[in-house]
Parts: structure tokens; C-alpha cells; sequence
């Protein structure tokens, strides 16, 4: 038994798509086209359809961006780039696959057709695909000016639908598409990675040790495992030969190797670490206790610290270790206290922690080891999405009292360092010395909060905060920010699971059997001295 199409829409004929996508097509095309017309709307997205044949209003934003130079000028190669692969896969390749006809103009108002009907095969959609690919394409180049333009790529996709060019399928299609094309084409070509900023600290003259002699440098094999960086005893061993190397072996702490170290006849002038953010967080804790500079190698998967101190390659290591190059900056200290001891001086009382980057409770700390494990291959705003609908998925909130506020939230972030970022992820310090922490809040309370969570995360607090300001919303930011010299946080699971700290990537489990979490976080100034590449400053201090 036939089933009829829906009144006035006919069923479109089209190989390949099954019958349910083409009633869904009949279906959208009857909303669209019984919409109250608008006249100034109508002939708005006829206009903006009509500039986008053969993406002429594409080809001229390429033309803007290059013009302007800097990232955005590989932004509009990129974008071009992407877009000509999706269109050429989407006209040439799509249409004779899938063909299908277009939707009947006796179905569309007069006033929203355009004055010259096409005439090629329907699906998909040549104009969505190759809008598609090339804000996709700006986005992985230049985040900013991929959200600017995604409103327009968005609306000339809906032009498509709205004149009567194509149907709905023929529009998610030519969306996907070309969204994959720039995809794809980021995994074959890498994006060049950003400029890091300079981050101004006090600069220090600490013992230039042109062979490596009186270094002691800890190597840790299981960090950032990456084909393009050499082997680190073989590098170490050419660049500096009289350097003490030691590969850290299962069991090992860095700590009492320190310890050990500077009670020997022959104490290290040095303490180096080849390893990642919690690899350097550690050897940053045993050089402040032993007062000796700390030298880093970026060996691991992020290298968040070494960037900003200006260690952002192996050979700027070396060179600033030859040379004496380094700064004095700021770190923060995590207190993680006995539940059954208020004033954190008790036997439940550890010794503080040496944080260089982020001590964080919540989703946080997940959040990021997701995103940065997709970034390379998808690009951040891509993989910021993903990785918030991941994490917000099985996520569950989390009763904190910050600084004597209660709260309910998803993740409490504290940065060393007041950070330049917008988002709720603070690794971009924009000092090294400036005396304070950044604290990131992601509250979870009103309305949707796991959706307005979700918009916190993946697109930062400008995204958040315009949804914050729908009707109904609450008052309270989502990402609230502050600043502060030092913070204490307790925090309790909502279902009475444990409550784990994080801090630069190693993970402390802070409470059980349903306790709250106690934590302090302080900030100290110049608390570590540390080699780094520098432009020219005053020297502040001079080590023997």
C-alpha cells in the first residue's frame, strides 16, 4: 500500500535516501513554506543565496582575511582550500550519486523564489557544502574568526531551505560534508600553532653550565609519547655530556632522589626534569624545597609550564641552560587537609604541593585530557565540543564551599597566575609574577544546567554568558572568574561518591566514605627559579 505524501508537498524522488528522510523533507518544506511571510527576510536570503553562487561571497571574505594577514591569512587559505574540495565532492561527486529532484516552485511563495531556477541534481546541497567547509576551514586556523562567520555560513545554508533551492536533507548533507572536508583536510595538514605570548617575570642569572656539569636531570619514559622528539639519554648525552642523567624507573619518586642527591659528596647545582606537566610539577616541588633552579625539558604530551617560561622546545632548554637564561615566577601551593582537622595542622595534614599550572575538583581536569588528546587532529573548537558533551554526559555536580560561599557546581579550576583565557580552561598565564590565582568556577544550578555547562565548557564565558541572559535564567554567571591570593575549597560529592583533587595532571584523592574534600590553594611569590629563554630584562637576583 502507497502512502500519500503530505498535502501540497510532493515526495521527492531521490536515489539512495530512505522514505522516512524524504517524509521528513516534505514535512520541513510544508513548515518553512506555510511561515508567516516577511517581506524584508524573503528577499534578505534571497539576496545572501544568490551572492553565494559559486561561492563568490566566500571567495571575497577569503580575499578580506589574506588581505589582513597574520593567522587570519591561513585562515582564508584554509577555508578556500576546503571549500573548493567540497564543492568539487558535493556537484560533481554527490549530485551524480544521489541525484533527486528539487522541491516544486508551485509549493514555495512567489516572493522567496529566486529569479533563476536551478537546474542541477538536488542532493546535497552545493551552497550548505561549501559554506560548511569554508567556515570550518577559518575555524581551524582561527577560532574567533570562525565564530564570527559561522552566523553567515548557518544563514546561507537556511537560504536553501528557505527559497526553495533544496530540501532539509539536502542541507544537513551539504553541512556535513563539507564540515568533514575541513576536517579531514586539519588531520592531513596541521594546523601552525599559535604564537605564544611573552610572559614578563623578573629575570635571574642562574649557573650557565655549558656541558651539562652540575646538572642533575631526571628522565621520565612513559611521558608524551611523540615519533618526532629524539630519544631523551641520546639527546641529553650530545648536548650535555657532563650532565648526570637518570631515567626514572617504576617506584621511583624524585623527591628522595633529590634528597638523596644533595646529601652526596657532589650536590647537584640543577635539578632537570624531561617529562610533562606532572613530571615537572613534581621536580618543580623538590628544586623549591632544595632551593636549586629547576631546568625543563618539554618531554611530555602538553608542556603547558615549559611553554610560558619560555622552554617551548628542547633546544631552547639547552640554550638557556648554556647561557644562564632564566626567570623568577610565581607558583601556587595545594594544602590538602585531614576532614577531621580544621586547621590543617594535625597528623591527616600532608605537606603543601607544588602546583605550577591548575589545581582543579570536578570535571575539569577531564575535560581538558580529552580535548588535547582530539586538538591535533580536530582542532580546539571541534574538540572542546566533544569533549564537553563527553564529560557533562555522565557528569554529576559536586556541593563546594568556596571561600566560605556555597555552591553547586561541575568544576572548581585554580590557575597560578591571573590567565588570558576566555574559556573555563585557565592555562594561558598572562604573567609569570603577578601575584595572584585564577579561579574558575563552572556552577551547576537554574535552568538546563548541563546544557548551559556544555556551552561553558566547549565555547568559553562570552557563549555562556549570552545564555545566561535568556529569560528565566538565573542571575549568577556560569563561569564566574575572580582573583585571589589564596583560596580554600571544600567540596562534597552530591551522591556521596570520593572527592579527588587534580593538580598539573596527577590526580590525589582528597576524601572518602562521602566526607567533603578539604583544600588550600596559595599563591607564592617567586617561589621558583627556573631556566627559560628571556628578551631582555634586569637581572634581580644572581645565584653562584
Amino acid at each position: 500500500m502507497r502512502v500519500p505524501a503530505p498535502p501540497s508537498i510532493a515526495l521527492r524522488r531521490v536515489r539512495l535516501l530512505p522514505r522516512w528522510v524524504r517524509r521528513l523533507d516534505a514535512r520541513a518544506a510544508r513548515a518553512v513554506n506555510g511561515h508567516r511571510h516577511l517581506p524584508e527576510l524573503d528577499g534578505a536570503l534571497a539576496r545572501l543565496s544568490h551572492r553565494a553562487d559559486r561561492s563568490r561571497l566566500w571567495f571575497t571574505i577569503a580575499a578580506v582575511l589574506y588581505a589582513l594577514g597574520g593567522r587570519r591569512r591561513r585562515a582564508a587559505v584554509r577555508g578556500v582550500a576546503s571549500l573548493i574540495v567540497g564543492s568539487v565532492l558535493a556537484n560533481l561527486v554527490g549530485k551524480r550519486v544521489f541525484g533527486g529532484d528539487r522541491p516544486l516552485l508551485k509549493d514555495v511563495p512567489a516572493p522567496r523564489r529566486l529569479k533563476r531556477t536551478p537546474t542541477s541534481a538536488s542532493f546535497p546541497s552545493g551552497h550548505s557544502a561549501s559554506a560548511a567547509a569554508f567556515v570550518t576551514g577559518v575555524a581551524l586556523e582561527s577560532g574567533r574568526t570562525g565564530a564570527a562567520l559561522t552566523p553567515l555560513g548557518a544563514a546561507v545554508a537556511y537560504s536553501r531551505l528557505h527559497t526553495g533551492a533544496h530540501w532539509l536533507s539536502d542541507v544537513l548533507g551539504g553541512v556535513a560534508l563539507g564540515s568533514v572536508v575541513a576536517l579531514v583536510g586539519r588531520m592531513l595538514v596541521p594546523a601552525a600553532p599559535e604564537r605564544e605570548p611573552e610572559h614578563a617575570a623578573p629575570a635571574v642569572a642562574l649557573p650557565a653550565l655549558a656541558d651539562g656539569a652540575g646538572a642533575l636531570i631526571f628522565v621520565n619514559p612513559s611521558s608524551g609519547i611523540d615519533p618526532l622528539r629524539p630519544e631523551p639519554v641520546a639527546f641529553l648525552g650530545d648536548a650535555l655530556p657532563r650532565a648526570r642523567v637518570h631515567s626514572l624507573e617504576e617506584g621511583e619518586e624524585i623527591a628522595v632522589l633529590v634528597d638523596d642527591a644533595l646529601n652526596a659528596a657532589d650536590p647537584p647545582r640543577v635539578i632537570g626534569v624531561w617529562g610533562g606537566d606532572g613530571s615537572v610539577a613534581t621536580a618543580a616541588d623538590a628544586a623549591r624545597r632544595s632551593g636549586v633552579p629547576l631546568l625543563i625539558f618539554p618531554g611530555g604530551t602538553f608542556n603547558h609550564f615549559a611553554r610560558t617560561v619560555g622552554a617551548a622546545t628542547l633546544e631552547d632548554a639547552v640554550e638557556a641552560l648554556r647561557t644562564g637564561s632564566g626567570k623568577r615566577v610565581d607558583v601556587a601551593e595545594l594544602h590538602l587537609t585531614n576532614p577531621d582537622d580544621v586547621q590543617g595542622t594535625g597528623p591527616g595534614a600532608p605537606g603543601p604541593v607544588t602546583v605550577t599550572n591548575v589545581a582543579s575538583v570536578g570535571v575539569y581536569p577531564e575535560f581538558v585530557a580529552v580535548r588535547e588528546d582530539m586538538e591535533p587532529a580536530l582542532g580546539k573548537p571541534v574538540a572542546a565540543v566533544i569533549a564537553a558533551v563527553r564529560v557533562l554526559a555522565r557528569a554529576k555536580k559536586i556541593d563546594v564551599v568556596v571561600n566560605g560561599r556555597p555552591a553547586s557546581v561541575w568544576s572548581v579550576a585554580v590557575a597560578a597566575g591571573e590567565n588570558s583565557s576566555a574559556s573555563m580552561v585557565p592555562l594561558q598565564r598572562r604573567r609569570l609574577d603577578d601575584g595572584v590565582l585564577d579561579v574558575r568556577v563552572l556552577h551547576a544550578h537554574g535552568r538546563m544546567p548541563r546544557v548551559r555547562g556544555l556551552v561553558a565548557l566547549a565555547f568559553g564565558m562570552r557563549a555562556s554568558a549570552v545564555l545566561d541572559r535568556f529569560p528565566g535564567q538565573v542571575t549568577l554567571a556560569t563561569i564566574e572568574a575572580f582573583t585571589a591570593e589564596e583560596v580554600r575549597i571544600e567540596a562534597r560529592s552530591s551522591i556521596g561518591e570520593s572527592v579527588s583533587i587534580a593538580h598539573d595532571g596527577e590526580v590525589t584523592t582528597a576524601s572518602d566514605d562521602g566526607r567533603p574534600a578539604l583544600a588550600t590553594v596559595r599563591i607564592v611569590r617567586g617561589g621558583l627559579d627556573v631556566y627559560g629563554l628571556r628578551t631582555a630584562h634586569s637581572v634581580t637576583g644572581q645565584r653562584a
